[in-house]
């Protein structure tokens, strides 16, 4: 009886374990609102122009030309000449990990302690009264993916996140959506830990450490499929293999439970990373930074890999230099067009401005030969990092039926003149320009006048 009532006792542990951390999110209250004769990018590679866009309940309603709703409730908002988008979203952010002020007592994004830190969460991490928030809100961003720092071989679990500020972690967390794996390739693990006189100190040392980590993980997993299968009658006497933190992560990750995403810049690294998965059963979902993305675009686009990418940072590092500026164009074309290619930020302050970064990826692209259209560069930055973050199904495109994610634009969303005038996230307005409604950070409070223009400080 004591040793059922430990192994009852122990599961237990378990479970409320992780449902202490589950997202709470609530939305804000929502309005039903008629958008007319707007010019809508819808995040599907359509350009739609003088269309309306019906939102209500928290959901995209209807899209078309000519909508009609019989219900005195409804606010209108004449979108003539204005354009309409899905909500942005940067799959690689470090926001409230990194806050502001970057002080050293709030740089909390890299545990660099281990080569091997998968037992951490970049959500244990973040500052709920970061003012970056906001800021990026400006910008049409809406939700966010916070991934650990590169200092590691593997750093630990991202998180996504709407992009209201509340006050705990777990009101911002996007519900359901998937944890992420932070790996790294490349100079920054061996270079951290080569120069402690430690292990990895060279390219190879990465590769073998990776792969020491999968196979404790292959067997920690064994052990647990085993212990599963037996009898109750066998339980009541042998207790559940001991739990690690560490490998928990990693093991789920092999049950595909959780996304693989990886810091790497070379081309044959990234090949090496591709076998390394498939030598031991799991998927990457996306690789980050990526600057020779473009030397392998096809071979990206065979295995259903995203590369999140730079427009143009490039040359900072020596695993850095051989970038050329068309390479979101290339990974976006590779195999006639089915490559998966993302605009991401990696930056407090380009966060504001992914708009802006996917048109100069976009303008790149043409000067090279390719033929892409704004809204199939809008995909860049809405419905592909919501693939990559697993919440395409919910948000990322204006399509009947999904949240409504919704930003309104003061012109082309392409053009550096154009601004982010209203932002709804689940059909409830989030920032509006021209009153200056938006969350101010508890930080801020007293210090900045919230109707003050930031976007691009």
């Amino acid at each position: 009886m004591k040793k059922l009532f430990f192994v009852l006792f122990s599961l237990t542990i378990n479970v409320d374990t992780f449902a202490a951390f589950e997202s709470t999110y609530e939305p804000l209250q929502s309005e039903k609102i008629l958008f007319i004769n707007g010019n809508i990018l819808d995040g599907e590679g359509n350009e739609l122009l003088d269309t309306d866009l019906f939102i209500a309940d928290g959901k995209i309603i209807a899209i078309g030309k000519g909508i009609s709703v019989d219900d005195k409730d409804i606010k209108i908002i004449d979108a003539k000449n204005k354009w309409i988008t899905p909500g942005i979203i940067d799959i690689h952010s470090h926001m409230g990990v990194y806050p502001a002020p970057s002080v050293r007592t709030s740089s909390d994004g890299n545990e660099a302690t281990s080569p091997v830190t998968a037992e951490v969460w970049a959500e244990h991490s973040m500052w709920v009264q970061d003012p970056q928030y906001a800021l990026a809100l400006k910008g049409g961003i809406t939700t966010f993916h916070v991934l650990p720092g590169s200092a590691n071989l593997i750093g630990g679990r991202g998180v996504t996140v709407k992009n209201l500020q509340r006050n705990t972690i777990q009101s911002m967390k996007y519900p359901n959506a998937k944890h992420s794996l932070k790996m790294a390739c490349g100079e920054n693990p061996k270079r951290v830990y080569g120069n402690r006189g430690q292990a990895p100190s060279t390219r190879m040392g990465n590769f073998a450490g990776y792969r020491k980590a999968w196979i404790e993980a292959e067997n920690y997993l064994n052990k647990l499929e085993a212990y599963d299968l037996k009898s109750d009658e066998d339980k009541m006497v042998e207790s559940p293999p001991k739990r690690d933190l560490r490998l928990d992560t990693l093991s789920d990750v092999l049950k595909d439970e959780i996304l693989v995403h990886i810091h790497c810049y070379r081309a044959e690294e990234m090949a090496l990373m591709i076998d390394v998965a498939k030598e031991f059963n799991y998927k990457i979902t996306a690789f980050h930074h990526g600057v020779e993305a473009y030397k392998i675009a096809d071979l990206l686009a065979d295995n259903g890999i995203c590369g999140a990418l730079w427009a143009d940072w490039w040359g900072f590092k020596h695993e850095a230099y051989d970038m050329v500026q068309a390479n979101i164009a290339i990974v976006d074309q590779a195999r006639g067009g089915k490559g998966c290619a993302i605009v991401h930020s990696d930056d407090e302050r380009g966060i504001q401005r992914l708009n802006q970064e996917a048109a100069k990826a976009r303008a790149a692209g043409n000067k090279a030969g390719y033929d892409i259209s704004k809204a199939r560069a809008m995909n860049w930055i809405t419905s592909n990092p919501a693939k990559a973050a697993g919440i395409y199904d919910e948000t990322g495109s204006l399509v009947a039926g999904k949240n409504a994610d919704v930003v309104l634009w003061s012109g082309d969303p392409f053009s550096v003149y154009s601004l982010a005038e209203q932002v709804f996230i689940d059909g409830a307005l989030a920032f509006d320009r021209n009153t200056g409604f938006g969350p101010v950070s508890d930080f801020d409070v007293g210090i900045v006048d919230p109707r003050e223009d930031r976007v691009n400080d």
